[in-house]
């Protein structure tokens, strides 16, 4: 296939596949002689390997040792474990903190009336004052 066609069945566009060979996401792969790519089709699984792992919150590095780990027979399946429970541990810290912030908002939105003088604004007197506990846990 060539890097348009790839890029078709992928959904991926051109600069992002190149993008993913010189990060090492994707195989450099063959040339013909006049220069042009030719990939193999286990690219476009690769390639949905790439998005899915993305839309579960995986930056590029984990999903490059990911795929490492997939090709790894002897330690690879309980490496993807921990990466994955790892990840998952991260992502509930951050839930936890998303729902202080949120909480936090909502409390300054429900004081705040709307309307009036800024100096008695609950929701920018948060935002200024030294004193206010919105950064304490």
């Amino acid at each position: 296939m060539t890097i348009g066609d790839v890029a078709k069945h992928s959904g991926f566009s051109i600069d992002t596949i190149r993008f993913y060979e010189r990060k090492g996401l994707l195989a450099e792969p063959e040339r013909s002689p006049s220069g042009y790519r030719h990939y193999q089709p286990d690219t476009l699984v690769q390639l949905r390997f790439i998005r899915r792992a993305k839309y579960l919150g995986f930056t590029l590095e984990e999903i490059t040792e990911l795929l490492s780990l997939s090709q790894d027979n002897s330690r690879g399946v309980k490496g993807v474990k921990e990466r994955a429970q790892a990840h998952l541990g991260a992502i509930e810290e951050r839930i936890n903190e998303l729902t202080r912030v949120k909480n936090s908002l909502e409390q300054m939105v429900d004081a705040c009336p709307g309307h009036g003088a800024t100096s008695t604004c609950p929701i920018l007197r948060a935002l200024t004052d030294e004193e206010h506990p919105l950064e304490k846990g």
